[in-house]
């Protein structure tokens, strides 16, 4: 008598990763699971990257990562917040964030342009200062165009829901939407190419979200490359960190980035991309260590903003780098899941809007370090340095959690058996339940136990 087959590994664990993926709360887990991670990881490797730096600089090597400990902690009361506010109020404040967002990039754009005409000597105006894409008011500062991004998630999110079936029209797209992004795309673009592109894909995720017709992609993927084209040219006349004496450094990163390493000059963006590179063979399969790469002390430019993947690669190795691949594909998918989900359709748009924001920016960034795109300048979400980025990452988050609890059934399952108050009070209230779906006409109800008539 012979023994039956064992199952293979995939068959055994297969129906347990479909079990876990039906609870009704697996989004909402999956999401806190992966970006709690990729924020644990993001302190952890900002430490590292600038302990040296710091210890030189300030005599502390905890300097900067008690700076960057404090915006994550804002980051986590902005969580907070934006979990327990429920769709009808994050409606509200889209158009009041996008206001802000756009009134300080003016702002920001404005003294950038009296100091390149001659009529400041210095970028600041009393107590509001600028610094290339940072805008200060005394000691606190904020990137503007980090709120740019979440007004345009909320506001466009609104704006397409309530116009439902007619978005399908041109002269719908065109009042009010596409004015408001068109002027989005010129204050941000002038100073931040990566920016504009970011904003581009999270308009294209927001209308192909609400099934907008193919033929409006073609038009706006003729217009984006027409605004990049443009964007490209205005740094020869000192767009964002270029200058009238100097090359064109946008057109440079280009041209850098389609031919060979043995071919490129010394230039800025040829000795970052050999450096990211160089640290890129260092690490190897396992890297050389936590807080052992070498290359992050003098060589390795922006090594805990723009070029912190490196680090992680030169420390942690092709499998740090995987972990950190894997947790943002973790998280791709749950955001898609969460929209693809959710009944209500801002929650739908939006959800597809931050997640395409927060892809789109994490593989611009990885694919600039490894030399498979063009450098665009772009933070690595939750890993890279930075406070307002960091603050609206985690705000997004949390939105993106208030959607996972009101999925139909995590919505159902929450209030058929309801957490402590005290839980309520202090994490989130409990979802409004979804209205049952009457049967159509001359449609009998489904029959009682779930099972489906043949």
């Amino acid at each position: 008598m012979t023994k039956a087959a064992r199952p293979s590994l995939s068959r055994q664990l297969l129906p347990a990763v479909h079990g876990l993926l039906a609870r009704p709360l697996s989004s909402y887990y999956l999401l806190i699971a992966s970006s709690s991670l990729l924020l644990l990881i993001g302190l952890t490797m900002v430490f590292s990257a600038t302990s040296v730096k710091a210890f030189h600089d300030s005599g502390s090597a905890f300097a900067t990562i008690a700076n960057q400990a404090f915006f994550a902690l804002l980051g986590l009361v902005a969580f907070w917040l934006c979990q327990r506010l429920p769709a009808s109020t994050l409606r509200d404040l889209g158009k009041y964030i996008l206001g802000a967002a756009v009134v300080l990039l003016a702002i920001l754009d404005l003294i950038g342009a009296l100091v390149k005409v001659g009529l400041l000597k210095h970028p600041a105006i009393g107590p509001i200062r600028t610094d290339l894409l940072w805008l200060y008011l005394g000691p606190i500062g904020l990137q503007p165009a980090e709120l740019a991004k979440l007004g345009m998630v909320l506001w466009g999110a609104d704006v397409i829901a309530r116009k439902g079936p007619a978005l399908g029209h041109w002269r719908e797209l065109s009042r009010p939407l596409f004015p408001v992004v068109g002027l989005l795309f010129v204050l941000v673009g002038y100073n931040d190419l990566g920016t504009f592109l970011v904003l581009l894909a999270l308009i294209v995720g927001l209308l192909w979200a609400a099934g907008v017709r193919l033929r409006v992609f073609g038009a706006l993927g003729v217009i984006g490359l027409a605004g990049i084209g443009l964007l490209i040219a205005a740094a020869s006349g000192g767009a964002g960190s270029g200058s009238t004496t100097g090359g064109n450094y946008r057109l440079a990163r280009l041209t850098d980035f389609l031919q060979p390493l043995d071919k490129c000059n010394l230039s800025v963006n040829c000795y970052q991309l050999i450096q990211a590179r160089s640290a890129i063979f260092e690490g190897g399969w396992f890297g050389v260590g936590l807080g052992k790469g070498v290359l992050k002390w003098n060589w390795l430019p922006e090594a805990s903003n723009d070029f912190i993947f490196g680090v992680v690669a030169e420390e942690l190795g092709v499998v740090g780098c995987g972990v950190i691949l894997a947790l943002f594909s973790v998280l791709a998918y749950t955001g898609f899941r969460i929209a693809r989900r959710s009944a209500d359709p801002f929650r739908r748009l939006a959800a597809t809007a931050i997640t395409t924001w927060l892809v789109t920016q994490a593989v611009i960034n990885i694919g600039g370090v490894t030399g498979m795109l063009p450098i665009t300048g772009l933070p690595l979400p939750f890993i890279s340095t930075g406070g307002s980025a960091l603050v609206v990452t985690l705000a997004a988050i949390g939105m993106l959690a208030s959607f996972a609890r009101a999925e139909p059934d995590a919505a159902k399952a929450l209030n058929a058996r309801p957490p402590a108050k005290w839980v309520r009070l202090l994490w989130a209230p409990l979802p409004p339940v979804p209205p049952q779906r009457q049967p159509g006409p001359g449609r009998a109800p489904a029959p009682a136990g779930g099972e489906r008539r043949r």
